[in-house]
């Protein structure tokens, strides 16, 4: 400005040559062209204009005419706010000084909106009179533009944090945009829908906002009356849209603010990622730049507007799934409760809980479980929980009897139940989850069914008793009954003894003594079975017993050329009685040899395998097998389907017992004329 001023032309100024200026002005223009605030002098009742360097962005295009121009003409667009003041000054006012004043200045071809901190003072000629106004500022915009727009953010963040609806958060951020319309003339939120094929309009704010469609379809190309929204999609930046003269606006008479004629889409995507959730279209003030601080305002102002999205997304998640498992509690098939605090409050019950209480939901929902189900006091009931919630170690109860009120009578009810620790995201406890079946009617009918076990038990012993007893009484009446027989053949005379009918009688009558004793030993073998469960257990190798039992059957498998097939599983080890698993292998070899099909040679396979808690033994023949009517017929005593062959019906019989009196079971697969496969389960 000093250069600029060396080389004016102040002859053709009012003012004239320099030489002729007063030493005061020649001063003050030399204090103020040697300071770097910013400063101007307005010298004479014509307020002509001096400046420095530092005050130049304040005038902007104003510069360099702007010198030795009367303030009057370089500020005309604002001097209805400062002319007077410098008029009040040039008359020997007192000196002014303000903060912050807002100045709508035209610096940059348009109304700019402006805000200063300066003072005018008077300025004095050689002989001490007022002879101008001299001022110190400081531009304050940005400043003044930040902590507005600071604020903005604020209050949205303050105001989305409890909104559930993205709705409600949509338009309430343009609500509170409304309040900043010197930034945001108007605003409008757009969200896509689930299958980003369509953003729809859910906030708008501002007294004159372009007539859009409120649903505008993600095309390659919109109509007229829509926002570009999909060149902001795929370029995935900011768009600025200079002149909106093509879109229709409202009438303007009650905009208080100059009406925006550009406006700015940004996209609004999921913080941290690069998921779309959709628009925000905002007016930009005809009175300010679109510099670099306007266009962060509206980028921090997006990232806002995407985290308050995101919160309530997740809110309305949250509560969803929240309705959904209140939803699953109530349907649960089982008693849930929660129970929340010291006092364990019931928080949540669902119907099966209330039902097993004997209460109604309101009667205790919100209530100390004590004031809820006051029966339970010193039961116990509260010591458990306490315990759970305490020190976070779970408790479980198959069979807990409570005593609880129905119908103003205490009486016994049974649970089985779970109490577990709940706790919040950072692990501390904060209640008691607590899932309950009720099993009074198991419970009395267990009772009933040991009860009647422990008679069945005593029957059980007798008859045992009995068959022992009975098996050795007959042994004695059997054997003279064979000597009997024996010494009427001595005596009968040779001639008669051989004798068809005689010699036909006496062989039915030895083969009936024959069946009665087999029969007696038969009786002993179970009473025995019985009487030595537990008795003689051993570790024993399942592929030992089968070789040992074949070599007794070697023979039988010669003569009818059995084909025999072994396949043990590696452990095939069993804890059993040692003459009870060989009788076991015993009776299944011999029933596959003996019940062979008479129309094709005998097949036999002998498997073990692992199964959860069991070695399963499957002994399978191609012999003549059974209806499946006969399956259960089968381990009855004295039962026998085929009478060809020589037997009781009671070895199959004698197996079950071993096996059950184990923990085992035996099972048939069984198909007439094809075969059978037995399967014994040694309980591990």
């Amino acid at each position: 400005m000093g250069a600029l001023m060396r080389g004016y032309d102040w002859e053709a100024h009012p003012l004239g040559n320099p030489d002729g200026w007063s030493q005061s002005l020649k001063a003050n223009i030399r204090l103020l062209l040697n300071s770097g605030f910013p400063m101007f002098i307005w010298w004479s009742k014509d307020l002509y204009a001096f400046h420095n360097d530092a005050y130049l962005p304040a005038l902007g295009k104003k510069h360099p005419w702007a010198l030795g121009t009367s303030a009057r003409k370089i500020w005309a667009e604002i001097w209805s706010d400062i002319g007077g003041i410098a008029e009040s000054i040039l008359a020997g006012g007192e000196p002014f000084y303000t903060e912050g004043l807002r100045l709508d200045m035209d610096r940059k071809g348009f109304l700019e909106e402006t805000y200063w901190t300066f003072s005018y003072s008077p300025a004095f000629d050689d002989a001490g009179k007022v002879a101008g106004v001299f001022c110190a500022c400081s531009e304050e915009t940005s400043t003044i533009l930040g902590q507005r727009r600071l604020k903005c953010l604020k209050d949205i963040a303050d105001a989305l944090s409890q909104i559930q609806t993205l709705e409600q958060a949509c338009q309430t951020t343009c609500d509170l945009l409304a309040q900043n319309e010197s930034d945001i003339p108007f605003s409008q939120i757009y969200l896509l829908n689930r299958p980003e094929t369509e953003a729809l309009l859910l906030g708008e704010s501002g007294k004159v906002v372009p007539q859009v469609s409120p649903s505008v379809k993600l095309l390659a190309h919109e109509a007229h009356n829509e926002w570009p929204l999909a060149k902001v999609r795929d370029s995935r930046k900011r768009l600025v849209l200079d002149d909106l003269s093509q879109y229709e606006l409202p009438a303007q008479s009650s905009a208080s603010q100059p009406v925006a004629k550009s406006a700015v889409i940004l996209p609004i995507y999921l913080p941290g990622q690069d998921s779309l959730l959709g628009f925000f279209v905002s007016g930009i003030s005809p009175m300010l730049e679109y510099d670099t601080e306007y266009q962060n305002f509206h980028e921090l102002l997006t990232s806002q507007i995407a985290s308050s999205i995101a919160s309530v997304r997740a809110r309305e998640e949250a509560v969803r799934r929240q309705n959904e498992l209140s939803e699953l509690f109530q349907q649960a098939p089982v008693a849930i409760c929660i129970l929340r605090g010291p006092e364990h409050v019931v928080e949540l019950a669902n119907p099966g809980i209330c039902e097993l209480w004997g209460k109604r939901h309101a009667d205790v929902i919100g209530k100390p479980i004590l004031d809820a189900l006051p029966e339970v006091r010193n039961q116990g009931i509260k010591e458990l929980l306490d315990g759970v919630f305490y020190t976070g170690v779970p408790y479980s109860n198959n069979e807990l009897e409570v005593m609880l009120e129905r119908n103003g009578v205490l009486e016994p009810m049974y649970f089985s139940f779970v109490y577990h620790p709940m706790r919040d995201r950072k692990g501390t406890i904060i209640g008691v989850i607590a899932i309950a079946i009720g099993i009074k009617e198991q419970v009395e009918a267990r009772r009933e069914i040991e009860a009647m076990n422990a008679e069945l038990r005593a029957i059980n012993a007798d008859l045992d008793n009995f068959v022992y007893s009975a098996s050795h009484d007959l042994k004695a009446p059997i054997s003279n009954i064979e000597g009997l027989i024996e010494t009427l053949v001595e005596y009968l005379p040779p001639d008669i003894r051989q004798q068809e009918v005689v010699q036909r009688v006496l062989s039915l009558m030895d083969a009936s003594v024959t069946r009665f004793k087999r029969a007696v030993a038969d009786l002993t073998e179970v009473a025995k079975i019985q009487r030595e469960a537990g008795e003689d257990i051993a570790s024993l190798e399942l592929p030992e017993v089968v070789a040992d039992v074949l070599l007794d059957f070697e023979n039988t498998i010669n003569a009818t050329n059995a084909q025999v097939e072994t396949e043990f599983a590696l452990n095939s080890t069993v804890n059993f009685s040692a003459k009870n698993v060989r009788s076991i292998v015993y009776n299944l070899v011999s029933n596959a040899l003996k019940y062979r099909s008479p129309h094709r040679t005998p097949q036999i396979k002998i498997k073990t395998e692992e199964v959860p808690g069991y070695l399963v033994l499957s002994v399978t023949d191609n012999g003549l097998g059974l209806k499946t009517t006969d399956h259960k017929k089968i381990f009855s005593m004295f039962k026998r389907l085929h009478d060809h062959v020589e037997g009781t019906g009671i070895g199959l019989y004698i197996v079950k017992r071993i096996v059950e009196n184990a923990g085992g079971t035996i099972e048939v697969e069984s198909e007439k004329d094809k075969g059978s496969t037995f399967r014994v389960y040694f309980k591990r």
